[in-house]
């Protein structure tokens, strides 16, 4: 069962026959620092979750430091080395390993090494895959403008620290679209 649109997801149940997403189904966009698959949409599991696999660049941040108001996140890491900043700690997390980003946690990730990093975000409740969707449509629009970020970010409870970015790329070796602005 793949749908173009959002609106096209329904619950899934038995009744709809099995269901499998090969990996090159999905919705797929690309946030600069980092692509969207989408995978499973918050309609589709009745609201409890969504899934979304986001590969990374080498060495690059895939967001800003922020934090989610509403759900948590958990990235389980597919292949290369994912780096987060968990609050105060730094980890790494190699193929294999989960990392919990609970809400309210001020938190960022990256691709530590020098190969493709593909995690698996799952995140609960889900909806906030909508946001990905949304970010990917605002980057491809011609008057798009960083500072509006902040006003998406809020409509999904989501606060960013962008001033964050420069430094997070210093210390750890990353690049990220928005170290280059002025």
């Amino acid at each position: 069962m793949e749908a173009s649109t959002k609106s096209a997801h329904r619950r899934f149940d038995a009744s709809q026959g099995p269901r499998r997403l090969r990996p090159d189904e999905g919705r797929s966009v690309d946030l600069g620092s980092l692509g969207a698959r989408f995978m499973v949409w918050s309609q589709e599991s009745g609201g409890g979750f969504s899934l979304v696999e986001h590969p990374i660049p080498p060495r690059t941040l895939a967001s800003p430091l922020h934090r989610h108001s509403r759900e948590d996140e958990y990235s389980f890491v597919l292949e290369g080395r994912m780096g987060a900043l968990l609050g105060d700690d730094v980890i790494y997390a190699e193929p294999g390993d989960l990392a919990f980003k609970p809400r309210d946690q001020w938190h960022t990730f990256w691709n530590a090494g020098d190969g493709l990093c593909r995690i698996l975000e799952i995140i609960s409740p889900g909806g906030f895959e909508a946001f990905f969707d949304e970010l990917a449509a605002a980057l491809g629009a011609p008057d798009f403008e960083p500072a509006r970020l902040a006003a998406l970010g809020a409509r999904y409870g989501l606060e960013f620290d962008v001033e964050s970015v420069p430094r997070l790329c210093r210390e750890h070796g990353l690049d990220h679209p928005l170290a280059h602005l002025p």
